[in-house]
This record gives structure tokens, C-alpha cells and sequence, in this order.
């Protein structure tokens, strides 16, 4: 029997024959891209730092790994475009880092914070923030923005500074209801801003590789030396002057528009008037 089904198997016509590929597929690619994947991988690993350091109630050393996940976040993929490696496998990698260092990882350090006296209505909020980011990143995959200056809907990277920089600036917590209230909007409001079609400036479009004048290196340098000096009070304002930054902007770009337009004085012509015609006589008879 074994000798049959062996013979049946070597026939010709009994063989697997491979599925053709459709014209214009593509196979999948044997290897990454390490330089910027390692960047992303380092991204992860924060999201997953500052989760481990929430749950042990170490708040103070959790904080500043949202922060440097921020800064992997920002160096991966301008380093993808700048050596060609860019590929759908690293954009895809980037988004699920992106959901657990700024959305998961955030939404627990909160809830750890301020939103466990609130009961269940604080990890219900908890829950809201991760799912806007989920959402925000989905969106942010097939979108096509038609103005690359800008963003849809605030980054997620820069609505998760608001709590860690919240959490970073005021560490100790909230211990009863009352006090857990205003940890509601410190979630709340980034989450809403990330669904939200509300345009945010990127800095994605600015080309370092550019001459620029040395008062852009003394305004660099004096920014580093202020995170450095008060890290506390610089970056909880940095976070909060960007969530505020769509509406100042909405607020000047509704103000020049509704400005009416002074009316421009009239021409004076250079070339002398010429004399007034004198007027006709009488009728010949």
C-alpha cells in the first residue's frame, strides 16, 4: 500500500505545481532596514519602561521615558528618509510603538497619577485616551495630507507630553476625588485633540541640511540649556504651548481674514492735466 501511494505521488501529474504570481506583486523582502528600525525598537522599549516603572508607583522615573521616546520617534524616521531606507514594514512598526509609547504607556502613567480615585470613570478615561490614539495612527496611515507643513488632529507624540509632562512637573499624585478632577481634562483633552481634524504644525518639513543664519544655533543652544537647568517647568510649558498653538494659530488666521482691507488712496498721475476745451461758439449763419 505504502508503494502505491509512493508511485501515485512521483506521477507527473500529481505533483504541486507553484502558484503563479499575479503580474505587478510584490514577495516579501528578506531583511529590514536595521539603522532606523533600532531607533523604533528603542522607542518601544520606553513605551514598555515607563508602563513597568507606573505599575511599581515610580512616577518620577517613568515620566521622562515618554520623553525620550518623542525624540526616537522624531530621529527614525528622518533617519529612514535620509539614508533611503524607508519601507511599509518600518512604517508599520512605527505605528504599533507609537501605540504603546504614546498611547498605552501615557494613559497608564495617568491612571496611576490621578485617575485611580475616580474609579471606574478614570480607567474608562484611561481607555478613551488609547483608543484616540489607536485611531490617530490609523488615520495617519492612509492619509494623504495635502499640506505637509501641517498635521490632522494633534500628533500622538505631543499629546502624550501633556500627561508626561503633568506627571514630570507634579509627581506626588492625587489622593481623593475632589483633587483627581482636573486629571480628567490633563487626559481628556489631548485624547480629543488627537481625533480631531484640527491642524497641527509639523516639523517634518525642516530640512537640516540647509545654510541657516547662527541666530537659529543661539536659539537651539538656549533651548537645551533651559530643559537642562529647569527640565521641569521647560518642558511642562513646551507641551502645553503646542496643544495651545492650533488655536492661536485658528485665532490670527479668523482675525486677517475678517480684517477689512484700508482703502488704498487714490492715483496721482505724473503727466500734467490737459486744458479743458474751450467751449464752442455761435452757429455760423
Amino acid at each position: 500500500m505504502a508503494d502505491k501511494i509512493f508511485k501515485h505521488s512521483q506521477h507527473p501529474h500529481s505533483r504541486i505545481k507553484p502558484v503563479p504570481r499575479a503580474p505587478g506583486a510584490r514577495g516579501l523582502r528578506h531583511g529590514v532596514s536595521l539603522l532606523p528600525s533600532l531607533f523604533t525598537i528603542a522607542n518601544l522599549f520606553c513605551g514598555w519602561a515607563c508602563v513597568v516603572h507606573a505599575m511599581r508607583g515610580d512616577l518620577t522615573t517613568a515620566a521622562p521615558f515618554i520623553g525620550v521616546a518623542i525624540v526616537l520617534d522624531m530621529l527614525d524616521g528622518r533617519i529612514a528618509r535620509m539614508t533611503g531606507t524607508t519601507s511599509e514594514f518600518g512604517v508599520q512598526l512605527d505605528s504599533l510603538a507609537d501605540l504603546i509609547s504614546f498611547g498605552m504607556a501615557p494613559a497608564i502613567l495617568a491612571f496611576q497619577w490621578g485617575l485611580v480615585p475616580l474609579g471606574r470613570l478614570g480607567w474608562a478615561v484611561g481607555f478613551v485616551f488609547v483608543t484616540a490614539a489607536a485611531l490617530r495612527l490609523a488615520r495617519f496611515n492612509i492619509q494623504t495630507p495635502s499640506d505637509k507643513r501641517y498635521f490632522v488632529g494633534m500628533p500622538s507624540p505631543a499629546a502624550a507630553a501633556v500627561p508626561a509632562a503633568t506627571v514630570f512637573y507634579f509627581p506626588q499624585g492625587m489622593q481623593t476625588y475632589q483633587q483627581a478632577l482636573p486629571a480628567l481634562a490633563v487626559v481628556l483633552v489631548p485624547a480629543l485633540l488627537m481625533v480631531s481634524t484640527i491642524r497641527y504644525r509639523s516639523f517634518k518639513t525642516i530640512d537640516l541640511g540647509t545654510k541657516r543664519s547662527y541666530r537659529g544655533l543661539i536659539v537651539l543652544a538656549g533651548v537645551i540649556a533651559a530643559v537642562v537647568s529647569q527640565p521641569h517647568e521647560v518642558l511642562l510649558a513646551m507641551a502645553y504651548v503646542y496643544l495651545a498653538s492650533a488655536f492661536v494659530g485658528m485665532a490670527l488666521q479668523r482675525f486677517r481674514g475678517t480684517k477689512q482691507p484700508e482703502p488704498a488712496p487714490p492715483a496721482v498721475s505724473s503727466t500734467p492735466a490737459a486744458a479743458p476745451e474751450p467751449p464752442p461758439g455761435p452757429p455760423e449763419l
